[in-house]
């Protein structure tokens, strides 16, 4: 039997929720780095690099809950890993000092990587093949209102409750492993397709290695795509451009409601005319708004450019959860997209630190425009090489005899 409208919304809803409240409880840090610094009495570079200690263990988790999802199903997997993070969160909140808060973030990070290739898995292979673009855009999109969400946070609760409570906050995403018991059906798909143990599920995966490596290629240029032009800009807009700091938040959150419109926006054209084709225009239209973006003249201009820019880059990226979940073998679904993803953040961990010395080569403007440059002409000619298997069904069908028979 296939699945009602109403358990493929709960699937959607369910994975759209976890990567949100995930992308919220990792940004929380990024509005903390001074507060915490002088908390636990050491460096500012040492608060930023339990940032990286988060992304660094990514993989791990993406492999783990991978591996689970392929193994046990989509829901338990998913439920273990959202009480996992958000417990882990919480603790955050108690930290007394330096070594504990950077280990509990090292664990978060495992929490983190399972999450998107778990959710996804289950969005994709819930959603009808022909809203599949769209909501692709949707759920890709918790990211950025995830992000968003931090924000405004930070201007609610840290000047009115203290930084403890930005962590503490961060656990609320624990209630939706209640939701998923309650109102999210196991995939259908994955049921058809299950392999029988963790040995067949790596072999199944060592089966499809090229295009494996593949996914991590597109995935390293996605992310310095995504990451090169969000992580420096608020730096960039202060001290390249001297806006004022408040400003500079409103730019940031005008340009994450780009980001999101963008996501949704482009999935739906990834629908009508093509994964390829909708990723290839969004990211000419990225590539276009670099002037803007970079060498604006004005704060309405600058804040345009980061506002269509965005569009852009996420528009590629709205794409990407129905492109990998498609594109990667049905055993191996829970496993593929997510590690792919997960290692090609590992690869590109470095990209703030290459804008930063090409800043010092050929100034700041240059240093992000021209990294970004190469970046897309790259992702472009990759997207243009990659294969595509738009509208894929996941879930087989049989006529009611065959069922009856099979009863």
């Amino acid at each position: 039997m296939g699945m009602s409208k109403s358990d493929r919304f709960h699937a959607v809803t369910a994975s759209f929720l976890g990567w949100t409240l995930d992308a919220f409880d990792f940004f929380v840090v990024v509005f903390l780095y001074d507060i915490l610094a002088a908390q636990f009495h050491v460096s500012k570079t040492l608060i930023v690099a339990t940032v990286t200690a988060t992304l660094a263990t990514r993989p791990l988790g993406a492999l783990l809950f991978g591996l689970a999802a392929d193994r046990y199903g989509r829901r338990i997997p998913l439920m273990v890993d959202v009480i996992f993070f958000s417990v882990v969160e919480v603790l955050c909140g108690f930290s007394v000092n330096y070594v504990m808060f950077l280990v509990l973030r090292i664990l978060y990070g495992i929490g983190m990587g399972g999450e998107w290739g778990v959710g996804a898995s289950l969005a994709m292979e819930s959603a009808p093949t022909r809203l599949r673009g769209v909501l692709s855009g949707f759920l890709q999109s918790g990211y950025s209102f995830g992000y968003l969400l931090a924000a405004i946070a930070a201007r609610l609760i840290l000047p009115n409750f203290g930084w403890r409570w930005m962590f503490w906050v961060g656990g609320i995403p624990a209630l939706l492993a209640l939701y998923i018991r309650t109102k999210v059906p196991e995939s259908e798909a994955w049921k058809q397709h299950k392999l029988p143990s963790f040995g067949a599920i790596l072999l199944e995966t060592k089966r499809y290695w090229q295009r494996f490596l593949f996914l991590i290629v597109l995935m390293t240029l996605m992310m310095f795509l995504s990451h090169g032009t969000q992580d420096l800009y608020p730096d960039f807009l202060k001290h390249e451009h001297h806006i004022a700091p408040n400003t500079v938040a409103y730019i940031v959150m005008l340009y994450n409601a780009g980001a999101i419109l963008g996501a949704i926006l482009f999935g739906q054209v990834s629908e009508k005319y093509g994964r390829r084709y909708g990723m290839l225009v969004a990211l000419a239209l990225a590539l276009l708004m670099i002037p803007l973006w970079a060498f604006g003249w004005s704060v309405g201009i600058l804040a345009l450019g980061a506002f269509v820019i965005q569009m852009g880059v996420q528009g590629a990226w709205g794409i990407i959860p129905a492109h990998l979940v498609e594109v990667s073998p049905d055993a191996t679904r829970g496993l593929v997209p997510g590690l792919a993803y997960q290692l090609g953040i590992l690869l590109a961990a470095p990209t703030n630190s290459i804008e930063f010395a090409l800043r010092d080569a050929v100034g700041y403007r240059w240093a992000i425009a021209g990294f970004e440059i190469v970046t897309i002409v790259l992702l472009a000619v990759v997207v243009w090489l990659g294969r595509e298997e738009r509208g894929k069904v996941l879930t087989k069908t049989f006529p009611v005899s065959q069922l009856e028979v099979s009863k």
